[in-house]
């Protein structure tokens, strides 16, 4: 294939992964549902190649489950899998906020600040999602790593599906501790107490992760 060519398909591809990859975060896609190759390059205009090009992308990223001249599919995590990427997250994304805390601007924290109370008042669970992982992804972007960043980034895309779960059941519990959690960080970042913005993560995810355990249906498919 001529360079250009290749470039040109290599855009492209980008570009549809990008667009793939923000509706399966997004719940437009469900887990185990079969992606159609044919309709993802109709809709973008495109040939399959940059359609399979876009789907290698994703299942890179853990995203997508390709099967040799079978297809691709959204990639499920099962109890156990979501228990050990939920483990991974617990001590990996708060040494990583450790590591970002002192390096938060003023003007950082008060938007942290703007969305947990955004947050605290939100009665959409989806518009919480969105919000949610603004707050915790922009409070992690400042440091220069050479894996963690991109490594937790890949943890939240391979788990959203579940979090947004969790996010129901703590919703339809009434549990408001994230609410709480979410303003305890803002003051540790406020006294930019990376020790203390350390801890509580750590028992942040690790809420989360404990809920999905009581909750193993959450990881059943629809038949």
């Amino acid at each position: 294939m001529a360079p250009a060519r290749a470039g040109v398909h290599g855009a492209t591809g980008a570009r549809i992964a990008a667009t793939l990859r923000e509706a399966i975060l997004d719940g437009g896609y469900a887990p185990g549902e079969r992606i159609r190759q044919d309709e993802l390059a109709e809709r973008h205009g495109a040939s399959r190649l940059p359609v399979r090009e876009a789907l290698r992308m994703l299942e890179a990223e853990g995203l997508v489950t390709l099967v040799a001249n079978t297809g691709a599919w959204v990639s499920t995590l099962g109890a156990d899998e979501c228990q050990e990427l939920y483990l991974v997250r617990e001590r990996l994304e708060p040494l990583l906020l450790r590591m970002n805390v002192p390096l938060l601007t003023d003007d950082e924290v008060a938007r942290l600040q703007v969305l947990a109370d955004r947050m605290e008042r939100s009665a959409d669970v989806e518009d919480f999602l969105l919000m949610d992982r603004e707050f915790h992804l922009s409070g992690v972007d400042h440091a220069d790593t050479t894996v963690l960043t991109d490594l937790v980034k890949s943890l939240w895309n391979r788990t959203q599906h579940y979090r947004r779960a969790a996010t129901r059941l703590f919703w339809s519990e009434g549990d408001r501790s994230v609410h709480h959690d979410h303003q305890l960080l803002v003051g540790a970042f406020r006294r930019r107490d990376a020790d203390d913005a350390e801890n509580l993560l750590a028992q942040h995810i690790r809420r989360s992760r404990l809920e999905l355990s009581r909750h193993p249906e959450v990881f059943d498919l629809p038949a």
